[in-house]
């Protein structure tokens, strides 16, 4: 079987092709491992965000280790699929400890501004679900291509962007506060919406594929991979709001 293509580079047709011969995935058991991620994603979050507050030294020392341990989980999850049920855990732990100080940082700035991005957020999850169940948003073939091709033009232009800094060279736009960066953002947040919904396209279709029960874990590790993205380009459109 055939699944539908989606620019989620964890929730891929290859990931998918493999059989079950005992327990398959299901929807339902995505969705448990999915909630349980969430929660382990908020229980780090909540931690780092505390040493934030209090000023610990700790925070300096573990903030950008613990980015670059997400980044090497996430590709340890994405070769080997079997140990998602451990990978998994781990990379939203370590990604809920950059993203809990990183939204500290952005909630001194700019006060208030996390409650508004997780509602937003949140929001934006429930909306993108909705409308796929209802069918009013559907994951044709053009549509796929198109938020594909985006996709790749924005993380295309983030690399760009990440080299030039490396020279201490700014890509104009991409980090101003102006009517083009906001601009800029809130498009960059409709492609990461837009992106769910081929992630919920992907994993129903898997789920009806006889796929190998431990590829829940995985699916629900790509979903939390977008989640993620989403959350920080909402912050990021927020805060040039704000400014």
């Amino acid at each position: 079987m055939r699944f539908t293509n989606t620019s989620n580079p964890v929730l891929t047709n290859k990931a998918f092709s493999i059989q079950s011969d005992g327990e398959v995935m299901t929807i339902k058991g995505t969705v448990n491992k999915s909630l349980l991620l969430f929660l382990i994603l908020l229980v780090a979050a909540s931690f780092s965000w505390k040493l934030a507050a209090s000023g610990s030294e700790l925070l300096t020392t573990l903030l950008w280790p613990s980015a670059i341990l997400g980044f090497i989980l996430a590709l340890v999850t994405i070769f080997a699929k079997k140990y998602a049920m451990y990978t998994a855990p781990l990379y939203v732990a370590a990604q809920g400890f950059f993203l809990g100080a990183i939204s500290m940082v952005y909630n001194f700035i700019y006060p208030g501004i996390i409650i508004q991005a997780v509602l937003l957020t949140a929001g934006i999850l429930g909306v993108m679900l909705f409308a796929y169940k209802t069918g009013v948003i559907k994951a044709t073939q053009k549509f796929r291509s198109g938020v594909i091709i985006a996709t790749g033009g924005i993380a295309i232009v983030y690399l760009l962007s990440f080299v030039l800094n490396m020279f201490g060279v700014s890509m104009p736009y991409i980090h101003d506060g102006g009517l083009i960066g906001i601009g800029i953002s809130l498009f960059i947040v409709i492609i990461a919406a837009l992106n769910l919904i081929l992630d919920f396209s992907f994993i129903e279709e898997a789920s009806q594929s006889n796929s190998p029960k431990y590829m829940e874990w995985y699916a629900a590790f790509g979903l939390m991979v977008t989640l993620i993205w989403l959350y920080l380009e909402v912050l990021r459109l927020l805060g040039k709001i704000r400014r």
